[in-house]
């Protein structure tokens, strides 16, 4: 209970702070994130992305319960590899969900290395 010798400091609400929209694109399909665009579902596979079949199905299997993006692990050569190989499976099975590398801390040199891998992916 406030002391009736003190006035209660109003105290404002920081204003939200705006961000910009950026999209998402693979195909057709668009994601936009930021700004005024709504909260979006991204999920990460757990599969060893060298393994090309089973990281398709697994990312197959998070678009078709509502995952608007799905990350993939890039941390090596291999895996850099396959991901070509992961979009074209998703496009072969109509799933256009855009990929997202998640490279750790070598992106640079795998891109570089291969190229095909960074147009396999809508960001990175």
């Amino acid at each position: 209970m406030p002391s009736p010798n003190c006035t209660p400091i109003e105290v404002a609400r920081p204003a939200p702070r705006r961000t910009r929209q950026a999209r998402v694109v693979w195909g057709r399909r668009v994601v936009t994130v930021g700004g005024d665009a709504p909260v979006r579902v991204q999920s990460m596979t757990n599969t060893d992305t060298e393994d090309a079949i089973a990281t398709a199905i697994q990312v197959k299997e998070l678009a078709l319960a509502g995952s608007e993006l799905v990350r993939i692990t890039v941390n090596t050569p291999e895996a850099a590899a396959q991901v070509p190989y992961i979009r074209e499976q998703l496009d072969r099975m109509g799933i256009d969900v855009p990929l997202i590398g998640d490279f750790h801390y070598n992106g640079h040199r795998l891109l570089t290395e291969h190229p095909d891998c960074a147009q396999a992916l809508s960001k990175y």
